[in-house]
């Protein structure tokens, strides 16, 4: 065995010949610690748990027995880190031990020392590698079934059961990565521990498995259930000690289907396929949804989108159209910028809305590199109308927080501006508020280097449902853009309107220049008008329109 000397035995007798005896023998290949008696045993035990590997344990002994320490290792939860083979001549004895959790026993008078060496090697290297194997078999956080286990024993409950109907379901949960941040990754950690918890107590009523999938998702395979609510009613009732119903909320998809010829791993992506359409639904009544023929049809929608995506970046079949921004604070409104917004015009679907193909491209990965044809087709216009209209209009794009995470995005940017001869004051990005709170250190040293520069970063959808008005103060930002659900409901005097000229005056405050964004009616613009708000965006003015439509408004 390699290292041994590295490993240190704990030799616990009353008898000091006994301790003297196995010590000689033992010392030929460990380190031996000794205790007199099970009290001074636990001590031992307490402060060098770390480097004991195992404990050779005598039964009778004053003060507190084998059994006792047994009982204690097991109450303190020290029996699963450390094995224990009991000494002892008494074989009645042996069964209560090994029922304590003892690993083995050693009878005595005890046989020659290769068979003491022997049976400790072979109970050492045996919990050593349940160890390893219980390590990647179980999410150390959380114990429940890694990813791979946990497919693998939904499989064989499939062998063992083969009649029984069983569910695939994916549960995640919202704000996990802004709890992590505002309260500490150990707030995180507690967040998942009693989510765990939650799904534990679910399963004693439900039955099934449980494993984690990701930080904030978790796959159950159960029996089928008409209700799925007990699970959600559990492990809301395992987090209310920590968080208030506000501040998290559970979401649950359900595949359900007895055909076992489908395979595991599929059952579970239509379940997290169900669970992610419960996004953007705040309904108290939408926390479950199960996969459906609806769903089915998307899937095969979306594999068809994703499909032609090379092909429709080949082919620019990815149109640009421009959005203007018109200044409001004079007595006309005036033409300022504009917003570069993306259409797919595909071949064979005909025109595919932006919120159908762009979530879809963020989460599978492709979606920085349909920005950057974005983000080099704006570049390209800019000059264009430069050259044939006389007139600088600065552009704005949008910059995900995946785009931010690409070490080469700034020298990307710099590159297209000076390959168009622009300066860096007429290319605006636009940057969701959604990325300032994933990571705030990163993101503010990106925009710092963009704004150094030259470029206007703008903080884009504010108040689409994670900002904080403290968030104004800390972020380097030129532009606030609020959002289009930030002012739908604005009426003269409301709570709605209240808030909006709240954000206006910090804004004021701080010099920081607000963009309204979604306007629509005369009514809206007025208000806002009224307000102070410096640039209006939306159908009030005109929907996002081609290039060749844009000099009416020059």
């Amino acid at each position: 065995m390699d290292d041994l000397f590295e490993r240190t035995i704990l030799i616990v007798d009353d008898e000091a010949v006994n301790r003297e005896i196995l010590g000689n023998i033992i010392l030929s290949e460990y380190k031996v610690i000794y205790a007199e008696n099970g009290k001074d045993a636990l001590e031992k035990i307490h402060s060098n748990a770390s480097s004991i590997s195992l404990v050779l344990l005598d039964l009778l002994m004053p003060v507190m027995d084998g059994n006792e320490v047994l009982k204690s290792m097991n109450e303190e939860g020290i029996i699963s880190d450390i094995p224990v083979i009991v000494l002892t001549a008494d074989k009645s004895s042996e069964i209560q031990s090994l029922r304590l959790g003892a690993a083995d026993f050693l009878t005595k008078p005890y046989d020659s020392p290769e068979v003491i060496l022997a049976r400790v090697r072979h109970s050492i290297q045996l919990f050593e590698n349940s160890k390893i194997i219980h390590a990647t078999e179980f999410d150390k956080l959380t114990r429940l079934y890694s990813p791979d286990f946990f497919f693998e024993y939904a499989s064989q409950f499939d062998q063992r059961f083969p009649d029984k109907v069983m569910d695939a379901l994916a549960l995640n949960f919202t704000r996990f990565h802004l709890l992590n941040q505002l309260k500490g990754r150990s707030f995180g950690d507690e967040i998942l521990k009693q989510i765990a918890d939650g799904i534990r107590k679910a399963l004693l009523k439900t039955g099934g498995i449980a494993g984690q999938n990701e930080a904030d998702s978790f796959y159950l395979y159960v029996p089928h259930q008409d209700d799925y609510g007990i699970i959600l009613q559990k492990i809301n009732e395992s987090l209310s000690s920590i968080l208030k119903p506000s501040e998290i909320r559970l979401r649950l998809g359900v595949y359900s289907d007895s055909d076992r010829r489908f395979p595991m791993i599929q059952r579970f992506d239509h379940a997290v396929q169900a669970c992610n359409s419960l996004r953007g639904k705040t309904s108290a009544t939408s926390d479950i949804c199960v996969y459906d023929d609806k769903m089915a049809e998307k899937e095969v929608f979306d594999a068809h989108l994703l499909q032609d995506f090379e092909a429709a970046i080949e082919q620019k079949q990815f149109k640009v159209n421009y959005q203007p921004k018109f200044n409001i604070k004079g007595d006309k409104p005036v033409l300022c910028s504009a917003e570069a917004l993306v259409s797919w015009i595909h071949p064979e679907l005909g025109r595919v809305r932006p919120d159908l193909f762009i979530p879809l491209f963020e989460e599978n990965g492709l979606v920085t590199k349909l920005d950057r044809y974005v983000w080099e087709e704006s570049a390209r216009q800019i000059r264009r109308w430069k050259d044939e209209l006389g007139v600088t209009i600065p552009v704005s794009v949008n910059v995900s927080r995946v785009d931010i995470a690409a070490p080469d995005m700034t020298d990307f940017i710099t590159k297209i501006v000076k390959e168009n001869g622009l300066a860096t004051s007429e290319y605006m990005l636009e940057i969701t508020e959604s990325a300032y709170t994933s990571d705030q250190k990163h993101i503010i040293e990106v925009v710092e280097n963009l704004r150094s520069l030259g470029h206007k970063v703008e903080m884009d959808d504010f108040g689409s449902g994670y900002s904080s008005l403290n968030m104004l103060t800390s972020m380097p930002i030129d532009v606030l853009k609020m959002d289009k659900a930030f002012i739908r409901n604005i009426q003269p005097g409301n709570k709605e309107m209240k808030l909006v000229e709240l954000v206006l005056d910090i804004a004021k405050n701080l010099g920081v220049p607000v963009v309204a964004e979604g306007v629509e009616t005369d009514e809206e613009y007025k208000m806002l008008k009224a307000a102070g708000c410096d640039i209006i965006q939306g159908y009030y003015f005109s929907k996002p329109i081609p290039p060749s439509e844009f000099s009416r408004f020059v």
